[in-house]
């Protein structure tokens, strides 16, 4: 019997054996059913109930089969092992299934969803029996389903407590089982998913979660079904853009790839346009601001092209804030657009309810009568009308907030329905709103968040358009669902009716109550058609569907050769060229640990290729007719050196490339070879007795070692005899040399003229380095200047070279600003920093360098001079081994020694009037206190005549809103680092305030609370002064024109009410609030320094790209 029956028992869909002591009758078909079988909450398409009658129980076979019955267009039976499955121990379990009949008659790709109970009962008595219960989806490599350990024979066997009689009684039971064949209307029922293919079954694929970017995939999946909006995207001009640089073109081709592809579409290379690091992709987003950011990034790539204006065409409408007279003809109103809108859920039954709440009027009498201009205190009504909705609504439920008594961020998962079909005309102005066409939005789209505030996941269900059913985007995955699981199952709060969530077999994510929508998209019915109309293929630009066609080739071939990799290997080809450029051990680097290989002539060969065959390549490649080359194979010796070992054998035809690199350069993945020219190709033979002997020069005046070459010698020749063939190979005359045999890294030895070649142990490919013999004079010369004078310190300086990358700390529009220095190991910091000045030209004392972290590039710690470290202590030994090193520098306006005692500090100057002046930096004593910062501020800013004189020095707390002051006597040196400071001159007034006046804090933001802007600064309030005065002062303090301050809106933010702002009218007193020590102004208006805040705590979204 196949696997899938053991242990199915313990599966969390089935229910443990049960002997049930209430009296219903197996027989009792409808209410044994009622009792074992719980409403799993699907219709049901058949019922059936099978019996089986056996006798003779010992003597029955191991395993059996009832007669076969119809149940919901299926064939089923009942599979007994009436001593136990063989996986169960024998003899002592009675093991029970139900099993779909005949599998391989049933037409491919079938499947059954059952809900079954199986029951062995007495034959005489149907109230004694012992049940089970279980789900289950029948497909092909499932047909089996039940209890391997369905009961204890023993038991079934004996009579248990509370009957007269055993189950199984003179060897006789019944065995009957009771099947429900579910309807399963999207297919995906108890669904394993394994194998599932979403593009087959529902024409639409997901994208990859990078980490916690399903917040990400959900709207983008959205954007995506917006067919409108996804014209427009595709109409802005990207054709010379770059993808990971370019917002436009990666949201392009990731709806491109949507469209087109078979498989789940990463979203790595959007992020990368964002400018997201990949630690943002692990970051939870907020998703109205993400929705937010991403439109205007968009928007103002749509400015001059045909795609322009498509952004507020589809998601923006109007709202009007009004203040309307009871007794008198006065109304005071501003009309505002808005992108989506925020509707409370607490407290709210439906939707029509937050509704109707954000319209709420409310009433302005009594003590809280309006002041309306010329007209006195008048009773009035306030509220919010809207003048128009969008055609793409996009509706954001505020699951998200702050308690009080918690202090804290707080998710609400309490119960809030809405509908497939809502008509929003009662919520628009009588009398503005254009009424020709019907306001009937349908439901397309919802976003779902399941978890808590910390965390969770988010998916999408989306209904396409019209004719398609809708669909869950849950990231890599697309499935049909039904219209309980749109509505029901995303209305948060408890399940209705007491049901069980649904029982989903291997579904980890049914955390029911935390589940629950928390943006609604609606499409206006009359839109319809010109939002989500067809879409054609001429939509898609043609650029972008020919650049990833090529690419796809491209993959596709990268793919067959990877596939294919395991039947070709690469032959590396050293020429007598390559070695002349080398500076480095051997012929060629290969594998040296802080050094990138040699860039050698590579081929990519068939193992099963012909020697003669590749030969003839080679010659070709180089331009030589075949019989003028000899191909040379390097070995790796027991050196460790990689040298020419024995020429390939040109008379063996059956001779293959893998053949070669087998047997004759053991242990290397690929084949390196030198190329060897003949000078006669008459004499294709070596001289005999000779040797083949590389040479290299050492320049000592260019301190430099390159290949010169290599020349065939006998081996009885004396060393000596190698210096007129240098010469002649060098245009020389006559100049006396010194040789060295380079025997390994850190083994250069000097070799003796009069020996031969054969009793200083010279072999085919050994190195030979010569120098010209010089005077002691200039050796000495050469040595005052910090130069070599032989190869042996050069070698070593070979041995321990890396490649480090030098970077400006700080973004340089200069190409030339990132260089890169070969240096040795064993210098020092103050060697690194005179030859960093030496490229900059500037001076190297005022230099600052900071390390690098090996596998992300971002700054890891500055290094002090004080130490003057080794190279290689710098480098610190890293686990990935890069091939060169990067370190940042800085160039300083001051020596390191100083900066080193002293704290560096940026004070950006805001004046009296709350406007950011400029940037002032300051280099002081650690120990300096703050009233030393502030005097020498005082000497290079303009403070006002007949000021305070007084400065005040702050940062600004992360939420944005208000200033954290440092004391005149805080230490320079205990600042936290980093800071960004700023400084304003304390104003008259508020030196000038006494006790009857409250000094608040101000703070700009642009229409949320959480989008902060400018500077805070502090702001005197006066004991019974009208909003109306309290502005004009205001409007002193900020500097700012009566143009401006009229676009300017003023609310009191409490923390106790952190989300919802209570904006002030001109009558309003705010002295008479009870202020709280966190109790801001906030002034709303629109930010025009581009420097907004993230909100408290949180990273801000930034799309750069």
């Amino acid at each position: 019997m196949d696997g899938t029956m053991d242990g199915l028992d313990e599966k969390a869909n089935g229910t443990p054996p049960m002997e049930v002591d209430d009296i219903v009758s197996v027989r009792d078909h409808d209410a044994f059913a009622a009792k074992h079988m719980p409403d799993l909450g699907h219709d049901v398409k058949d019922f059936k109930v099978s019996t089986w009658r056996l006798t003779n129980w010992k003597k029955l076979d191991k395993k059996i089969t009832s007669p076969e019955f119809e149940c919901g267009g299926h064939k089923w039976r009942i599979l007994l092992f009436p001593f136990g499955n063989s996986n169960a121990p024998p003899n002592d379990t009675v093991s029970v299934y139900l099993d779909y009949a005949e599998p391989k008659k049933a037409p491919e790709g079938w499947h059954a969803c059952a809900q079954f109970a199986l029951v062995i009962s007495n034959p005489h008595d149907p109230t004694i029996y012992t049940v089970s219960n279980a789900n289950h989806r029948f497909i092909a490599e499932e047909c089996d389903w039940g209890f391997t350990r369905f009961s204890e024979l023993r038991k079934l066997l004996s009579v248990q407590e509370g009957h007269l009689r055993p189950t199984i009684e003179e060897e006789a039971a019944e065995i009957t089982v009771f099947v429900r064949v579910l309807e399963d209307p999207t297919g995906v029922l108890w669904h394993n998913f394994v194998n599932y293919d979403s593009k087959k079954e529902t024409g639409f694929v997901g994208l990859k979660n990078q980490g916690a970017t399903c917040y990400m995939n959900s709207l983008l999946q959205s954007f995506f079904c917006t067919r409108y909006f996804r014209r427009a995207v595709y109409q802005i001009p990207t054709e010379d853009d770059l993808p990971t640089e370019s917002v436009a073109l990666a949201l392009q081709r990731v709806f491109y790839h949507l469209q087109t592809s078979d498989q789940p579409v990463g979203t790595t290379e959007l992020t990368k346009s964002f400018g997201w690091k990949s630690l943002d992709s692990f970051l939870q987003h907020d998703v109205q601001e993400f929705n937010r950011v991403l439109q205007d990034k968009l928007e103002s790539k749509m400015k001059g092209t045909k795609a322009e204006g498509a952004i507020t065409k589809l998601f923006v409408g109007k709202m009007k804030s009004y203040i309307k007279c009871v007794n008198v003809d006065y109304e005071s109103s501003r009309i505002e657009e808005f992108n989506d809108i925020q509707l409370n859920v607490k407290g709210m039954k439906n939707l029509y309810e937050s509704f109707r709440d954000y319209v709420q009027v409310e009433m302005l009498d009594g003590e809280n009568k309006y002041q309306a201009e010329g007209l006195g205190l008048q009773d009035a009504k306030k509220g919010i009308i809207f003048e128009s909705f969008p055609p793409v609504l996009h509706l954001q439920l505020k699951r998200f907030e702050y308690d009080i008594q918690r202090d804290a961020m707080v998710k609400i998962n309490d119960r809030h329905e809405f509908p497939f079909e809502i008509d929003l005309a009662e919520f628009l102005d009588p009398v503005a709103a254009d009424r020709s066409q019907p306001w009937v939005y349908k439901l397309h789209g919802v976003l779902v968040h399941s978890g808590d505030l910390h965390g969770g996941h988010y998916f999408a269900l989306i209904k396409p358009d019209n004719d398609t059913r809708w669909l869950k985007f849950d990231d890599d995955r697309v499935t049909p669902v039904t219209d309980k699981e749109v509505l029901e199952e995303n209305y948060g709060g408890e399940p209705l009716n007491g049901l069980p969530p649904t029982v989903q077999r291997n579904q980890v994510r049914t955390m029911k109550r935390f589940t629950n929508a928390y943006m609604l998209v609606y499409i206006r019915e009359s839109a319809t058609n010109e939002v989500l109309p067809p879409f054609q293929p001429e939509d898609t630009p043609p650029h972008l569907k020919r650049r990833l066609d090529e690419e796809r080739l491209q993959l596709e071939a990268k793919k067959r050769e990877r596939e294919e990799q395991h039947l070709f290997l690469t032959a590396k080809v050293i020429t007598d060229e390559t070695f002349s450029q080398h500076e480095g051990f051997d012929l060629a680097s290969f594998d040296e640990k802080n050094w990138p290989p040699s860039d050698l002539p590579s081929f990519r060969v068939l193992k099963t290729e012909n020697y003669s065959t590749f030969k003839s390549r080679v010659a070709l490649h180089f331009g030589y007719p075949e019989s003028q080359i000899r191909l040379w194979v390097l070995v790796n010796r027991q050196n460790k050196t990689v040298r020419p070992d024995t020429p390939i054998p040109e008379n063996e035809p059956a001779l293959t490339v893998e053949v070669i690199r087998n047997n004759m350069a053991a242990r290397q993945n690929d084949l390196r070879l030198y190329l060897d020219i003949i000078p006669d190709p008459s004499k294709p033979e070596p001289p005999p007795q000779s040797i083949m002997i590389f040479l290299k020069h050492f320049d000592t005046f260019k301190q430099t070692l390159y290949g010169v070459g290599k020349v065939y010698i006998s081996k009885t020749s004396k060393v000596s005899d190698l210096v007129p063939l240098i010469n002649e190979r060098m245009r020389w005359i006559g100049t006396p040399l010194k040789l060295y045999e380079e025997i390994k890294p850190g083994m250069i030895e000097l070799m003796k003229l009069k020996m031969t070649f054969s009793q200083s142990e010279i072999q085919d490919g050994d190195v030979i380095c010569f120098q010209v013999d010089l005077p002691e004079k200039e050796i000495h010369d050469l040595e005052a200047q910090g130069l070599l004078s032989n190869p042996a310190g050069f070698y070593d300086f070979l041995q321990n070279r890396v490649l480090i990358i030098f970077k400006p700390k700080f973004e340089e529009a200069d190409p030339e600003s990132e260089f890169s220095l070969v240096l040795s190991k064993k210098h020092t910091y103050d060697v690194m920093s005179s030859k960093v000045g030496e490229h900059l030209r500037h001076d190297s004392i005022k230099l600052r360098f900071t390390t690098t972290n090996p596998s992300t590039g971002q700054p890891k710690a500055i290094l002090k001079r004080s130490l003057n470290q080794s190279i290689a202590e710098i480098m610190q030994p890293s686990y990935t081994s890069p091939t060169s090193t990067l370190i940042l520098y800085e160039k300083l306006e001051v020596s390191i020694v100083e900066l080193e005692t002293k704290r560096s500090l940026k004070v950006t100057w805001t004046g009296i009037h709350n406007k950011e002046e400029g940037t002032h930096p300051f280099l002081l004593p650690k120990t300096s206190m703050v009233h030393e910062l502030t005097d020498n501020l005082a000497k290079l800013v303009k403070l006002s005549p007949g000021g305070t004189g007084k400065i005040r020095i702050f940062e600004i707390s992360k939420d944005g809103k208000t200033q954290k002051e440092f004391t005149s006597t805080d230490m320079i040196g205990n600042i936290p680092e980093p800071v960004d400071l700023y400084a304003e001159e304390v104003p008259a007034e508020e030196l000038e305030a006494d006790d009857s006046d409250k000094v608040i804090g101000v703070f700009h933001f642009s229409k949320e609370l959480t989008r902060t802007h400018g500077v805070p600064f502090k702001f005197v309030v006066k004991r019974g002064e009208k909003f109306a005065d309290t502005k004009k002062r205001l409007q002193a303090r900020i500097g700012v024109t009566d143009k401006e301050i009229a676009k300017y809106r003023f609310a009191l933010i409490q923390v106790s009410h952190f989300k919802n702002p209570s904006y002030i009218e001109d009558e309003d007193t705010i002295y008479e609030h009870q202020f709280a020590p966190e109790d801001v102004l906030g002034l709303d208006h629109v930010d025009r320094s581009g420097k907004t805040r993230p909100g408290a705590g949180e990273k801000a979204i930034v799309i750069r790209g």
